[in-house]
């Protein structure tokens, strides 16, 4: 059994479960730090571990065939190996770089050709190759290769985007299905829900993907430009069609809030790199609202930095030497304020989880979600 589902609250779609994978288990609902160079930003294997408690990390396709190179990876014996990483991996496709990396590509049915954003070598992406990538990558759960469509596309685009994806979807399952793992455990190959904010296409997205009967689901192409409103309401149009026996991963999203708004509508796997990337831009999340450690009010507070937080940082120490430190250039700022944010993250998740098993989520998530927006 791939996924195992536990509970399920009360009074909304929130479920707890755990995800079974050959480098251990994974309890959901779950927050997966990103890791895109096979390093998450200025954090250590031994912090990600013991004070973050990942269960999960992602990888980045696109970024980890240009530096180091599946050569070098595949010497070392995958990417767990290369990183020192011994639980589950979970790599992208490259298809959100289809969707970033706009003017230096060009789509075709065939695969996209892109440009290096590195030293500008020309590069070509099918679905048939990237399977090999991600299996040469070693990745636990993998991405097949799709077209990340913007959140403002017309409905025509939006149609011939996700058709393409779907044709690409089946030569990915070909490519997949027909090879082994390199590395002597089992890979899991998720399909994504696209569509953009079309309800009639994201229903036929996820029929046509529930029919697959895959391990597991992703939902791509939210967070990417459209209101947030409809962000949740085409989570609740795809989980109503996807089965409720497989995990649902809704990719790139985002904010406490907007995470504990989708474990409501049913989701059980998430990544960002907002923890990180706003961490290293002196933002931080906590229970009481977000703080910006830049601002002069913290310049003579010498209170913990989050007093009621879970990492170690937090108490270690203050207020007014973090913001010292994000003035001052220093490395060590970012560095603490990325532990505390992923965190923050997973000790949020983790108490989604807990309240989901008491039956009382919604209760809870109501009563805090007002607190995690204020702004400090």
């Amino acid at each position: 059994m791939f996924f195992e589902l536990q509970h399920t609250d009360t009074y909304s779609s929130a479920r707890a479960g755990i995800i079974h994978t050959d480098h251990g288990d994974i309890e959901t609902p779950i927050f997966m730090p990103v890791g895109t160079d096979g390093s998450v930003k200025g954090v250590h294997r031994r912090e990600l571990e013991d004070e973050v408690k990942a269960q999960i990390i992602l990888g980045n396709t696109y970024h980890l065939f240009l530096r180091p190179g599946t050569a070098i990876l595949q010497k070392a014996g995958g990417l767990h190996k290369f990183e020192g990483w011994t639980r589950p991996i979970l790599t992208d496709s490259g298809g959100f770089q289809v969707f970033s990396l706009t003017g230096l590509r060009k789509m075709r049915e065939e695969g996209v050709h892109f440009s290096s954003h590195i030293d500008g070598r020309k590069l070509f992406f099918t679905p048939e190759n990237v399977m090999q990538t991600e299996r040469e990558i070693g990745a636990d759960i993998v991405m097949a290769f799709d077209e990340c469509t913007p959140g403002n596309a017309d409905y025509r685009y939006a149609k011939e985007s996700m058709e393409r994806t779907h044709r690409w979807l089946d030569r990915c399952i070909s490519a997949f299905d027909s090879t082994e793992g390199l590395y002597g455990y089992t890979q899991h190959l998720f399909p994504i829900v696209q569509g953009c904010v079309y309800t009639d296409l994201r229903q036929e997205a996820a029929k046509r993907l529930t029919d697959l009967d895959r391990d597991g689901y992703a939902i791509g192409g939210l967070a990417v430009g459209e209101p947030e409103e409809k962000m949740y309401e085409m989570i609740d149009v795809v989980n109503d069609i996807l089965p409720r026996t497989k995990p649902r991963y809704l990719m790139g999203v985002g904010t406490p809030w907007n995470i504990l708004n989708s474990i409501e509508r049913g989701v059980d796997m998430f990544d960002c790199v907002m923890p990180t990337r706003n961490g290293r831009n002196g933002q931080i999340f906590t229970w009481q609202g977000v703080m910006n450690m830049r601002n002069k009010k913290w310049e003579d507070d010498f209170s913990e930095l989050a007093p009621n937080g879970t990492a170690g940082v937090d108490h270690l120490y203050s207020r007014a030497y973090v913001r010292h430190l994000i003035h001052a250039g220093e490395m060590l700022g970012l560095q603490i304020l990325s532990i505390h944010n992923l965190t923050f993250y997973l000790e949020l998740v983790r108490q989604a989880r807990l309240h989901i098993q008491a039956g009382d989520f919604k209760q809870w998530k109501d009563r805090v979600t007002p607190q995690l927006m204020q702004r400090l």
